[in-house]
């Protein structure tokens, strides 16, 4: 099957194009333009963006096509839950549904995170663990969560919350982080390249909540740290050592709880350096490789082939 793949999420356009028999995968992406100083888009912005850029993306993995499409996959929720919505994804729902009418295509629908979990699947070449059950963070802007996911006949897998964050998501501290030391949105590589000039460490005894984390306080530590003087350098470090002991905490006990099951890592977050190194190390952890971390529309391509 060939399959078109379309996520218009709260930070970037992408398009992406699998071909099930040659397992060739192209992608294309477009970060949407945040002003300077500013920590995201009203939705109503992010529409407009997407609007304009969908065109560019999609030409971008089409324009080379020998033959039809099969399938067109589009995420129109950033959740598998009842409720979850947010306007951005109607913007890819609409061009999916139009491309599908006019070429016969077949129309899945697919949330955010499942695009998210079989990007990672597919880019760690794990793609068997979908035959059983497994952990999978979601670590973004948008969520900081852990879910069980299980193999489903209807739909693939689906998804059980078992984890979450109680407040501030850890790409919102992040982010947050980076705007008090003039980082530009969004700051995860820039914070992260930041980091490694410090050699401080920190010992951090996060606050947790019967498995569940706060991120809350990050943000305030942070700024004290600022206020006292401290370098750049050892605010970046703090900031993503104190994610890193959040995940650490929440990884540790929910594989006391599910034993033996295998976790699987995905979200813009879980692309740092020190993060990756940490669990890749402690827990044998399946990560996203780096151009499957962030917002991407290849797992979905991936899912409509499925």
């Amino acid at each position: 099957m060939l399959c078109l793949g379309i996520d218009t999420s709260n930070y970037t356009t992408s398009a992406a194009l699998y071909d099930s028999v040659s397992g060739e995968l192209l992608q294309s992406r477009r970060l949407l333009t945040v002003k300077e100083g500013e920590l995201g888009l009203r939705q109503s912005d992010a529409v407009f963006q997407h609007t304009v850029n969908l065109p560019d993306m999609i030409d971008e993995v089409t324009k080379n096509l020998s033959r039809k499409i099969d399938a067109v996959a589009v995420s129109v929720s950033p959740r598998d839950e009842k409720g979850s919505y947010m306007p951005c994804f109607m913007a890819g729902k609409g061009a999916a549904r139009m491309i599908a009418d006019v070429t016969g295509a077949e129309l899945r629908f697919f949330s955010h995170q499942a695009g998210h979990i079989a990007a990672a699947l597919y880019s760690a070449d794990a793609l068997e663990l979908l035959r059983r059950e497994f952990i999978a963070f979601h670590v973004s802007g948008g969520t900081t969560e852990a879910v069980k996911v299980s193999p489903s006949e209807e739909r693939i897998f689906s998804v059980e919350m078992i984890a979450s964050s109680l407040d501030l998501k850890a790409g919102q501290a992040i982010d947050r982080t980076g705007n008090l030391l003039g980082l530009p949105f969004p700051s995860g590589m820039m914070l992260d390249k930041l980091s490694l000039e410090s050699d401080r460490t920190y010992k951090i005894k996060p606050f947790m909540r019967d498995g569940n984390c706060s991120l809350s306080g990050l943000q305030n530590k942070c700024e004290k740290m600022k206020r006292d003087g401290e370098s750049d350098a050892d605010i970046a470090k703090f900031c993503i050592d104190y994610i890193s002991q959040v995940l650490y905490e929440m990884t540790k006990n929910l594989t006391e709880k599910y034993p033996g099951l295998p976790l699987v890592y995905s979200g813009g977050v879980m692309s740092n350096t020190l993060i990756r190194k940490r669990f890749s190390e402690e827990f044998g952890a399946v990560f996203a490789a780096p151009g499957f971390s962030s917002d991407n529309a290849a797992g979905l391509s991936v899912l409509a082939s499925l």
